[in-house]
């Protein structure tokens, strides 16, 4: 059991990150009072909730895996659901890298052409 301040330090986040997950009800501490106290069960999921943030899941992605988690006691809904988002993140991702090699493609020969035009002038030595 920890406080916002020692679970926060923890896991590598402010203590308004918490509240943040907290408010969109993706963890719910207990309270003490009006201390909030963090489980190992609310830690793991704090670090479920970090990983999919790593990963480039939405917050609603997070809240629908974490659902599940808590209604699929064998967890095969939940498998099944990650196994889709994880192949759609990867689509994704590769997409998004043909992009990048295409635009640093372009920007590189840019930058030669740049190169070679200013070695022309004499300004460019």
């Amino acid at each position: 059991m920890l406080g916002i301040q020692e679970a926060a330090t923890e896991l590598g986040v402010t203590m308004r990150t918490l509240r943040f997950y907290e408010d969109k009800a993706l963890i719910a501490p207990q309270r003490v009072g009006t201390t909030r106290i963090y489980s190992k069960r609310e830690m793991g999921r704090m670090q479920l909730i970090l990983r999919g943030k790593r990963l480039g899941f939405s917050i609603r992605e997070i809240k629908e895996f974490l659902d599940l988690y808590d209604v699929d006691p064998e967890h095969h809904e939940q498998v099944r659901t990650l196994l889709v988002k994880v192949t759609d993140r990867i689509e994704e991702l590769r997409q998004q890298k043909t992009a990048i090699e295409q635009t640093l493609e372009e920007l590189l020969s840019i930058e030669r052409q740049s190169l070679d035009w200013l070695k022309g002038t004499p300004d460019g030595k």
